[in-house]
């Protein structure tokens, strides 16, 4: 029996959230595109932006207290008072001024988005049988992407017929309207009413028995006790900062090392997260290649992260390139590369936790991710104008085969 003649419900149900992570990194992104406006509008220094984007990792890494609330309340009400939550406050960025006033607002939207990440893997969990959780895994992390793609053409029309505080109404807007459809459709396999007996019996059979949700859910000091946390952990604390210099530093890059204006930057800022759009694909696309030729599940997902690891060095030569198109062709790189191993490793809190603390689970790798980011953009912001861009690509260019090392060691296979 196929999942194809069974029915496709779980499929529906992640197409409906792949929207919720279009909408989660449109409305991070629009600040990080519209930056070279806003800082000359509101006379904004580098140090005093590295601040506003430190504000909204601070938040995002409290993403363990969201991921625990999702697994409290479930997502169906959880993840909709998250959503209505992260689109007032990124309507709120069109009524601000000054950099406190963004900053504080950040950090209030990097709490509320936080849960999109925890709530994708206990939607993944609960929804999808072990062999197809890494497809479900990159179909919804396509949406961080396209999110990203979106907001430089949104930035640019919203200049054009208004201003930049424009873009910030128009995407919580959006935000407010898919919250209401979340509410309205959402329910858990058990209970979902369009969801036919064949398809609840092949979800429920292709999960592993011992990944079941348990009466008694592990606490936060228990799981912190698990070298798996660790071992997702600490790759994800140095593979996100290739994720915060695309979203946002790399528009402030373009505008002010390669001389691009704001509708060169429309034109091209989008495609990183293009080819990050087909990493969330490519990555398990190698992991079922692996396991069609009898590779362990976690060891198939290692050498996929090994893999964009190691693609990811591309990125120390964008700083080096003469031609800005050939540091646009680097940058696609590096966005391919990071969602290839990042997809995977996120992935991996669903096969390594119970399901009623999976979401937890990733909270927690998500607070060392954004720790990750944190540190990189504020040392970014305090140097970049004495050394320039070129040592922290170099940087980029790295760590990940760090990451890897790392993941190989510290993750076990389950008995």
């Amino acid at each position: 029996m196929t999942g194809g003649r069974i029915g496709a419900i779980r499929w529906t149900i992640i197409g409906l959230f792949v929207g919720a992570m279009v909408i989660n990194y449109l409305s991070r992104s629009v600040l990080g595109v519209a930056a070279p406006v806003i800082l000359t509008e509101q006379a904004i220094s580098n140090v005093q932006y590295s601040w506003i984007t430190s504000a909204f990792q601070l938040g995002v890494m409290l993403q363990p207290a969201a991921g625990y609330f999702l697994d409290s309340v479930g997502l169906r009400i959880g993840f909709t008072l998250c959503v209505a939550a992260w689109s007032i406050i990124t309507m709120a960025h069109g009524f601000v001024h000054g950099w406190f006033g963004f900053a504080a607002l950040r950090g209030l939207l990097g709490l509320a988005e936080g849960s999109a990440q925890p709530a994708g893997q206990k939607l993944v969990a609960e929804w999808f049988p072990a062999k197809e959780r890494g497809a479900a895994g990159g179909i919804y992390n396509i949406g961080a992407s396209f999110g990203a793609v979106f907001a430089p053409p949104l930035v640019a029309w919203a200049v054009m017929m208004h201003s930049w505080r424009l873009a910030f109404v128009i995407a919580g807007g959006i935000g407010l309207v898919w919250a209401l459809l979340w509410f309205f459709y959402y329910a858990t396999p058990a209970r979902h009413r369009r969801l036919r007996a064949p398809e609840r019996a092949y979800i429920l059979s292709g999960q592993e028995a011992r990944l079941a949700a348990r009466a008694e859910r592990p606490s936060i000091r228990a799981m912190v006790r698990q070298r798996e946390l660790w071992g997702i952990a600490l790759p994800r604390m140095l593979a996100d900062p290739v994720w915060g210099m695309l979203s946002f530093w790399m528009p402030l890059y373009l505008a002010r090392v390669r001389g691009f204006d704001l509708g060169q930057i429309a034109l091209f800022a989008w495609l990183p997260f293009l080819a990050a759009d087909m990493g969330c694909l490519f990555g398990p696309a190698v992991v079922a290649f692996l396991q069609r030729r009898n590779v362990n599940l976690i060891d198939a997902r290692r050498w996929a992260f090994t893999l964009g690891a190691v693609m990811m060095t591309g990125m120390a030569f964008v700083g080096m390139a003469t031609n800005p198109y050939a540091a646009i062709a680097l940058l696609c790189l590096g966005g391919f590369a990071h969602q290839t191993l990042s997809v995977t490793v996120i992935t991996m809190a669903s096969d390594l936790f119970p399901r009623n603390a999976v979401a937890t689970a990733t909270g927690m790798a998500g607070l060392a991710g954004n720790l990750g980011v944190l540190l990189f953009t504020l040392l970014l912001g305090q140097m970049v104008d004495q050394v320039g861009y070129t040592p922290f690509f170099i940087l980029l260019g790295v760590l990940d085969l760090v990451g890897a090392a790392l993941l190989w060691t510290l993750v076990r296979k389950p008995q």
